[in-house]
């Protein structure tokens, strides 16, 4: 039998998270999400927020570097 077999052992089913006690990573890297608004023909495109931003992006690569910071 080896680690792993053992930890499986001690592992339950589920487990009860007490997230009242949680407090803020302070490692984490704080971003602050930005709301932009499409125009209605423009959203009838994209059907969510990953589509959007994968469509900008490949639009930041076809930009030279310089151009979009």
């Amino acid at each position: 039998m080896n680690n792993t077999d053992n930890a499986n052992e001690d592992l339950l089913p589920e487990y009860d998270f007490d997230y009242a006690k949680a407090k803020p990573n302070r490692f984490a890297v704080k971003s602050t999400p930005v709301t932009v608004t499409l125009d209605a023909d423009i959203a009838e495109n994209f059907k969510d927020s990953i589509a959007v931003n994968n469509a900008l992006r490949a639009i930041l690569l076809a930009i030279p570097h310089s151009q979009h910071r």
